[in-house]
């Protein structure tokens, strides 16, 4: 009996899984591209959010590997490789859930940080553009103005 998972070991073990699963589903999500800055950052507060699950969800993650030591230091061989096995998988698949998020993490905010230059690159253009424009309806100056036509030369 002293090799048995207790209650607590069993529902810590199906909430784990569970917040696993759920977390693979929302990392599994296809990235589309994105052309509004809002929609990632709002996806950004989505990854943070399930990094600040992961270190909540981390204590049942540790109490479920010091269960599984203590049953398999009572429990006969092939009960305790049973448990060894079930907790690396979880353990496996917990850091490659850990390793998506911060990479996903981390190439978000680099793309946010590319989008908000190219923005601002694309509204300095803009600008220009609009000034360029001013200045080519412009009207021509008078053939004998060589001042004026100097400082057309030279905005040119």
């Amino acid at each position: 009996l002293d090799s048995l998972p207790p209650a607590h070991y069993k529902d810590t073990m199906n909430t784990i899984l569970l917040w696993i699963q759920q977390s693979e589903t929302k990392l599994s999500t296809p990235q589309v591209a994105v052309s509004e800055y809002e929609i990632m950052e709002q996806r950004l507060r989505e990854l943070k959010a399930l990094q600040n699950s992961l270190q909540e969800q981390q204590k049942g993650l540790n109490y479920l590997s010091t269960a599984v030591e203590e049953m398999s230091r009572k429990a006969p061989a092939d009960l305790s490789q049973k448990y060894q096995s079930e907790i690396e998988g979880i353990i496996g698949r917990w850091k490659k859930l850990s390793a998506q998020l911060v990479e996903q993490s981390q190439k978000l905010e680099e793309l946010m940080t590319k989008f908000q230059r190219f923005q601002n690159d694309t509204k300095t253009l803009k600008k220009w553009m609009a000034e360029v424009d001013v200045f080519l309806k412009e009207e021509w100056p008078a053939l004998g103005d060589s001042a004026a036509l100097e400082k057309q030369l030279e905005q040119c």
